[in-house]
């Protein structure tokens, strides 16, 4: 198994904070892992991505130029990435603030309202987990008690007490994750 993601969105939604942790659970899952974060100086929104890569195998190389699944939370990305899921691939994506759709229907895609879903939470800061726990939801490429140990390497200790939130967020997203398009 070789899962290679791409996650994009605006500086400040979390994306690098969900591919770390990610990464994080795949390394204490014992997995081979890749993270390598992208993002341009003004960081704070700005355009930022991440890709990571999960194997059970060596990982030849953390460049890739197609991806499996493609977690997008803003319309810049959605227009840069959108093609590069390869077919058959996973398109998941937070419709708020989004004005054109994703098109292709060569692809799975699902999405997620997580923007919605954290503010009624009245957490807004775990927008980024909920938008994880749909994603674990269609792949669950780490086991639940690794993204556990992934909050708690990827988070400092200080914050240790969100971790609960966090994991909530996570379930909550499992739950509202919303298929578009599949394929048959």
């Amino acid at each position: 198994m070789t899962e290679e993601i791409i996650i994009a969105g605006f500086g400040g939604q979390g994306v690098l904070s969900m591919g770390k942790i990610l990464a994080y659970s795949g390394v204490m899952e014992n997995k081979e892992v890749s993270w390598m974060p992208s993002y341009g100086p003004e960081m704070r929104g700005g355009t930022a991505n991440v890709i990571v890569i999960i194997s059970d195998e060596r990982i030849s190389s953390p460049i890739v130029s197609v991806y499996d699944t493609a977690i997008i939370l803003n319309q810049q990305s959605l227009d840069k990435f959108e093609k590069a899921v390869k077919p058959g691939g996973l398109l998941i994506y937070d419709p708020n603030g989004i004005t054109r759709h994703p098109e292709r229907r060569d692809i799975n895609i699902y999405t997620i309202e997580a923007a919605d879903e954290a503010s009624r939470l009245g957490l807004s800061k775990v927008f980024n987990m909920v938008v994880l726990g749909g994603f674990l939801k269609l792949k669950p490429i780490v086991q639940p008690e690794y993204i556990h140990k992934g909050l708690e390497k990827s988070l400092p200790k200080r914050h240790h007490s969100l971790i609960p939130e966090n994991e909530k967020a996570i379930e909550k997203g499992k739950e509202i994750i919303k298929a578009i398009h599949l394929l048959n």
